[in-house]
This record gives C-alpha cells, sequence and structure tokens, in this order.
C-alpha cells in the first residue's frame, strides 16, 4: 500500500513511518503540515493518507480541513484520521456523507501495534475503521441533538397523540384541555422540531415522521 503522512510531530512521523515499513507498506511521502499534504497527494496520489487533525500553519483543524479536501478532489484516496482528542463535530463532518475508507483513531491506539496496522489495511481496502471512544463520543452527542429531547412532556404526549391519526379536537378531548391548548402545543413541536410553514398537512406528517423515528 503506498501511504502519505501528515503529522507535525518529528519523533511521531518518524514512528509511524517505520511501523508502516517494517510492516510491508511503502510510504511515499512525509510532511509536517496541511499544504504540504495536499501537494504530495496530488503527486502521489497514494492509497491512503494519514492526517492529523491539528496541523500548521494555525494548529487548529488545518489537517481536517485538508482531509476534506483530498476527499472531495480525490476521492479514491483512503483517510485514516489521527487526534489527541476525539473532536466531535470534526469526526461528524468527515463522515457525514460516504464513509467508505475513511477512519478516525485516537493516538493512543497507535501503541498497539497490530490494531493499528489493522485500521491502515482496513481502510487502504476500502473499509472503514473508527476508534471505539470515537463511536461512543459521537452516539452520546447524537443523543444530545434528538430533536424529540427539545419536546416538553406535554408536548410529547401531543406528539404522540398525532402520530395515532387524530386531530387537535379529538387530542383535546383526550387531554381534557382546550383546543387553543393544543393549537399552542402543535405549534411548539413544530417549532423545536425546525419545521417551518408549509402547504397542507405537511408539517403534521413529517412531525409524526420524526416521532416514529425516535423509536418512542
Amino acid at each position: 500500500m503506498r501511504i502519505v503522512i501528515a503529522e507535525d510531530s518529528v519523533l511521531l512521523r518518524a514512528g509511524l513511518t517505520s511501523i508502516l515499513v517494517d510492516a510491508g507498506e511503502e510510504v511515499v511521502a512525509t510532511v509536517g503540515d496541511a499544504d504540504e499534504l495536499l501537494t504530495v497527494v496530488a503527486r502521489h496520489r497514494p492509497d491512503l493518507a494519514l492526517v492529523d487533525v491539528r496541523m500548521p500553519p494555525t494548529h487548529t483543524d488545518d489537517g481536517l480541513r485538508a482531509a476534506l479536501t483530498i476527499r472531495q478532489r480525490w476521492p479514491e484516496v483512503g483517510i485514516l484520521v489521527l487526534s489527541q482528542y476525539v473532536e466531535e463535530r470534526y469526526a461528524t463532518e468527515l463522515l457525514a456523507s460516504d464513509t467508505s475508507a475513511i477512519g478516525y483513531l485516537l493516538k493512543d491506539r497507535i501503541a498497539d501495534v497490530s490494531d493499528f496496522l489493522g485500521a491502515v489495511r482496513r481502510v487502504g481496502g476500502g473499509g472503514t475503521a473508527l476508534d471505539p471512544e470515537v463511536v461512543a463520543q459521537l452516539l452520546a452527542r447524537a443523543r444530545r441533538q434528538d430533536p424529540l429531547e427539545r419536546l416538553s412532556p406535554r408536548e410529547r404526549e401531543v406528539l404522540g397523540l398525532m402520530a395515532e391519526g387524530r386531530a387537535n379536537p379529538a387530542i383535546a378531548r383526550h387531554l381534557v384541555v382546550s383546543d387553543k391548548a393544543v393549537e399552542k402545543h402543535v405549534s411548539n413541536i413544530f417549532l423545536k422540531l425546525d419545521l417551518p410553514p408549509t402547504a397542507g398537512d405537511h408539517r403534521r406528517v413529517m412531525a409524526v415522521l420524526r416521532w416514529l423515528e425516535g423509536g418512542d
């Protein structure tokens, strides 16, 4: 496998190169900043790019930005991101579309050479390799962002009755409240689920779909 390494730590870059070469892989280039990474990928078109998230020139998200650019320009190049910590936003952005030939590992995992090489070869072969800690935090992030969590208990109750196909007057009778109270709850549901005004009952249908997707 032909590999490019982008890591600003000289020691870690040398260590990664040694591990990969000893395992029979070909390291075609090593670089220390994001701009160089794009240059060598354009030149060598490797099978895989190992990319640190935080790199020069700004030491923020330069590596991740470069990885996304590679994904757009050369989708055949596998991307294995290495990070000191779980960067939830960056991981989500990287995995937002096609997850083939994509990996995200914490740098601590490199110490287990066998697992690291397995991830390298899996991503280089078109598969996916996600650090267990990354998966756990992304799942937690998804739960935190569940739009149904924004609803009050009464609004969830109203949405559940909407899912049963009940119109507002029937919901009002069931809950023993006024029609206006139900209308207010329904309006709040649409607002909290980010459902803008549309013609007909489309918003009710979309709200019910969100409820069903939530698995309540």
